[in-house]
């Protein structure tokens, strides 16, 4: 990452034209996203640097590489599979930890998401719209 430029993160969606999360970022309504701990610490090209910290000012991408709000990074914690605590599934604006996880199931299917699996939870801020 070149120095004097945020961090990046791109909210993935069910297709190219999805722009749901940060829709639902910038409606205040999305606080939380999950991911697993292997891949939270892994940059993905240009729009996704990865080891997110509290503290961090991070801009969001949508799937055409538009930049659409500004977040602040405010914690970060590891939680298990089969222990979804309820400001985590709250924040993802799930209804309960049984729609998190099944939502996280059929999202992942190569992975054995098993009651020890561990993900990662990136909480944040809404600092500024940038693009409705």
């Amino acid at each position: 990452m070149s120095m004097g430029r945020r961090k990046r993160l791109t909210f993935w969606g069910a297709h190219d034209d999805d722009d749901s999360l940060p829709r639902s970022v910038m409606a205040g309504h999305k606080t939380v996203t999950a991911d697993t701990v292997e891949d939270y610490y892994k940059p993905y090209g240009d729009y996704g640097d990865g080891s997110y910290a509290p503290g961090d000012v991070i801009e969001v991408y949508d799937l055409k590489q538009r930049l659409r709000c500004i977040i602040r990074a405010t914690k970060v914690m590891v939680i298990r599979f089969g222990e979804i605590p309820e400001e985590v599934w709250r924040g993802e604006t799930f209804a309960s930890a049984e729609e998190f996880r099944q939502v996280h199931i059929d999202c992942l299917p190569h992975l054995d998401l098993h009651d020890d699996f561990e993900f990662v939870t990136l909480h944040f801020e809404l600092v500024e719209i940038v693009a409705g």
